[in-house]
C-alpha cells in the first residue's frame, strides 16, 4: 500500500509492505509507509508505450507502412510525457509535473497510466477528490488491473478508508495476472495494523508468508507486530529462521537488535549489529543503531 508512494504513514513506524507487479518491466521492491508508497507508485506507473515496447517483437517496414498512425503517435507522446511528469513528481517539481501530465492527458485521454499519474499529482497538490476521481478512472480504463488496484488501495488506506483499501488489495491478490499476491496481502496487513486491527493484520501477514516464506517485508511486519504485542521470543525466532536461509534486510537486522536489547541479550545485540554494519553500512538503520549505541534513541 509502491509506492508508493512518499505519501504519509499508513501503519506503524517502519512498516514495510511490497507492491510489485511483474511483467515486462520491473516493479519497485518495497513500501515502508505512505511516504515510501508514493515513491513506489511514481516508479511503478511505468509507461506502456515506452517501456513495454521492449517486450514486443519489432519488424522493419518501408514506405507508407513505416509511418505510424496519428493515434499511435499520440499514445507514444503521452507515454513520454507521463514519464517526464513522474520524474518531476519524484523531484517535487510539481508545476513542471502538472505541465507534462496535462499534455499527456490531451494526447491520450483513455490511458490508465495518464489518469493514474494524475491521481498521484492531485494527491501531492492536496486535491483528494481529484485524486480519487483519477484513480477510479485508471481502474476503469485498465479493467481493474492489479497495478491500479494496488495504487488505489494505497490511496484509500492513507485517507481513512481502510476497509475499502483492504478489499482492493485482496482483489489484486486474487487476480491471476498479479504474480506476487503475497505483496498485496502484506499491504492489506499494514493497512489493518494502522487501524489497530492487529489480529486481522497478522492473518494477512501469515497468508503472505504461506504464499512466499522468503518475502522479507512480510517477515518484518509479522515480527514487528509480535514484538509490539510483547511476543519477543516468537518475533526473534521468526527473524532468525528467516536469516538462516535468506539474505537479511537492514530493517530486519535492526528489529532483531531491538528485540535482543529488550531481552538483555548482549551477544545477540552484537551479532545483529555486526551484520548490519557489515552488509548495510550506509543504511538509515545502521545510522539509527549507531545513534542508539551511543545513548540516543533507537
Amino acid at each position: 500500500m509502491r509506492q508508493q508512494h512518499s505519501r504519509g504513514s499508513v501503519g506503524q513506524a517502519g512498516a514495510a509492505a511490497g507492491l510489485r507487479m511483474r511483467g515486462c518491466y520491473p516493479r519497485p521492491a518495497s513500501l515502508r509507509s505512505r511516504a515510501t508508497w508514493a515513491g513506489v507508485a511514481l516508479a511503478g506507473v511505468v509507461l506502456a508505450g515506452v517501456v513495454l515496447a521492449g517486450c514486443t517483437t519489432t519488424t522493419t517496414t518501408t514506405g507508407a507502412q513505416a509511418s505510424a498512425p496519428p493515434k499511435a503517435n499520440n499514445q507514444d507522446a503521452a507515454s513520454i510525457n507521463v514519464q517526464l511528469g513522474l520524474d518531476y513528481l519524484q523531484k517535487n517539481e510539481l508545476a513542471l509535473a502538472q505541465t507534462k501530465l496535462t499534455r499527456a492527458l490531451k494526447q491520450d485521454s483513455h490511458s490508465a497510466n495518464v489518469h493514474g499519474a494524475l491521481g498521484l499529482l492531485d494527491e501531492r497538490l492536496g486535491d483528494a477528490k481529484g485524486a480519487d476521481r483519477e484513480y477510479r478512472r485508471a481502474l476503469v480504463l485498465s479493467q481493474h488491473a492489479p497495478l491500479w488496484l494496488n495504487d488505489y488501495a494505497i490511496y484509500l488506506c492513507s485517507h481513512g478508508r481502510q476497509a475499502e483499501g483492504v478489499r482492493y488489495f485482496e482483489e489484486a491478490a486474487a487476480n491471476p495476472l498479479y504474480t506476487t499476491p503475497w505483496e498485496a496481502y502484506t499491504n492489506a496487513g499494514v493497512c489493518l495494523r494502522g487501524e489497530h486491527q492487529n489480529a486481522a493484520a497478522m492473518q494477512r501477514f501469515t497468508r503472505a508468508l504461506q504464499l512466499n516464506p522468503a518475502f522479507a517485508e512480510a517477515v518484518f511486519e509479522a515480527a514487528s507486530l509480535q514484538y509490539a504485542e510483547q511476543y519477543q521470543v516468537e518475533a526473534r525466532q521468526r527473524i532468525d529462521a528467516f536469516l538462516k536461509n535468506n539474505r537479511p534486510t537492514p530493517a530486519l537486522l535492526l528489529l532483531g537488535w531491538q528485540i535482543a536489547r529488550a531481552q538483555s541479550d548482549a551477544v545477540g545485540q552484537q551479532r545483529y549489529a555486526l551484520l548490519l554494519a557489515r552488509d548495510f553500512p550506509g543504511s538509515p538503520q545502521a545510522q539509527a543503531l549507531e545513534l542508539a549505541s551511543r545513548g540516543g534513541s533507537g
